[in-house]
């Protein structure tokens, strides 16, 4: 299989106009647009490079002869579903989730609203490197652009009637992180009934995940004050929860919820569920007592979704807000929040007693900026430093240490019965990660 070295974990991202340019953006659309005689789906989110980026893909697909649907600001679950309803070749979504508002990302998903397969991927950026054209579309097979202008109204449509529980009576705060979700999480709540308060939905095009969203849950937790809070990230492909006690309720935790409350009812297919390897031990113990079987990932959302298709799971995802469901396509931060509300109406209980069926144990993450993280599995100290943190641990933890598939960084993750001991040895392996292949 040709190397991918454009493509990561989650598309292709980079510092917009510098790294991730409109060349590249019109070179990866012309490769991808030669491999479908299908129209193609366009949506982003608000940040100030987005607007540049889709223009750009747009006419790469037009200049090899592709139809593009111009979806606008959406969440990234939108461009999966509304892609699936046009029969659309490819949806591309605009944006880098959670990353600074300088950076951005471009992600393909196929005809079934899944992302594309390393393989895939690699054919892409193969015919890129190659750029070999065998004919230059005119006249009347030029590719053209429409506008969906309905878009965030057909998304949450399509969510909307997946709700079986009436929300009245539920409270929420919900985040939009300045981000994608600003016009359809609004729109969404108010359809099904909850009540809610919206915060961080004026996006200006650089305050994009700017000290709020999922990757910083305490931006909603200070102002729901005995409510629950819902934060999404910049592209709403994942959820970070906050219950009534101001607690964080991260995806594991989620899942754990949805995989208990399907359980019970005997509505659990196939009593799986699928994670990552970043995922907490708690998890792990708390689907062991209820006989749920784990399977365990590689880090990335098309590896879980992978090994869901495989099992017929209906629950998988990252500990980081990635959730999957029944419909085994992408992670969609606003179907995950319906699902909480809807366990939530079902149930009568609050979140803060939802979330007793794990217990969390203390985990630490390091993230070391690193020169070349390709030399991460190369470095003989540094599996030194990582085998005794392990035998430190013994059973009662787990050292886990990887690549960023995004970013320029070696993220060290320890858990361990007190968070003490978790740092303490975390410390240990960043150190020497940093000293032998850091930046600086």
């Amino acid at each position: 299989m040709t190397e991918r070295t454009l493509f990561g974990t989650d598309g292709v991202r980079g510092r917009a106009n510098s790294e991730l340019t409109v060349d590249l953006a019109v070179g990866l659309a012309r490769a991808a647009g030669a491999m479908t005689d299908l129209p193609v789906a366009i949506g982003r989110d608000p940040r100030r490079s987005s607007p540049m980026l889709a223009a750009a893909l747009m006419a790469g697909f037009n200049s090899v002869g592709v139809d593009v649907v111009d979806l606008g600001i959406v969440p990234v679950g939108a461009v999966s579903r509304l892609g699936r309803d046009i029969d659309a070749g490819f949806g591309v979504m605009v944006s880098a989730s959670h990353n600074p508002a300088e950076d951005n990302g471009i992600k393909f998903f196929g005809r079934n609203g899944t992302k594309l397969s390393d393989e895939e991927e690699a054919a892409i950026e193969a015919a890129y490197r190659s750029d070999r054209r065998t004919g230059v579309p005119v006249g009347s097979a030029v590719g053209i652009q429409t506008v969906m202008a309905d878009a965030t109204e057909r998304y949450v449509d399509r969510l909307a009637a997946t709700v079986r529980y009436s929300m009245r009576g539920l409270e929420f705060v919900v985040d939009c992180a300045n981000g994608a979700a600003f016009r359809a999480a609004p729109l969404l709540f108010d359809r099904v009934g909850a009540t809610v308060e919206i915060i961080n939905d004026e996006p200006d095009g650089m305050n994009i995940n700017d000290g709020c969203g999922a990757t910083r849950p305490e931006a909603v937790a200070a102002v729901a004050r005995g409510r629950v809070g819902l934060a999404f990230d910049g592209d709403a492909d994942r959820l970070i929860a906050v219950d009534e006690d101001g607690e964080v309720v991260d995806g594991d935790v989620l899942m754990a919820i949805f995989a208990n409350w399907l359980h019970e009812q005997g509505r659990l297919q196939s009593d799986t569920v699928v994670v990552t390897v970043m995922s907490n031990l708690g998890f792990h113990e708390a689907m062991r007592a209820i006989g749920v079987e784990v399977i365990q990932t590689a880090v990335g959302d098309r590896y879980v979704l992978e090994a869901m298709r495989r099992t017929r799971a209906v629950i998988g995802g990252e500990q980081s807000g990635h959730v999957l469901l029944e419909d085994r396509t992408t992670g969609d931060g606003l179907r995950t929040a319906l699902r909480l509300m809807e366990v939530m109406a079902a149930t009568g209980r609050e979140l803060r007693e939802l979330r007793k069926v794990m217990t969390v144990y203390p985990q630490v993450l390091r993230n070391v900026e690193v020169a070349d993280k390709d030399r991460l599995g190369e470095d003989v100290e540094i599996a030194e430093a990582i085998a005794e943190g392990e035998r430190t641990l013994g059973d009662h933890g787990r050292v886990l240490v990887r690549a960023s598939g995004t970013e320029p960084l070696v993220r060290v993750m320890v858990e361990a019965p007190s968070e003490d001991q978790a740092a303490t040895v975390a410390d240990s392996i960043a150190e020497v990660v940093g000293r032998r292949i850091g930046r600086h």
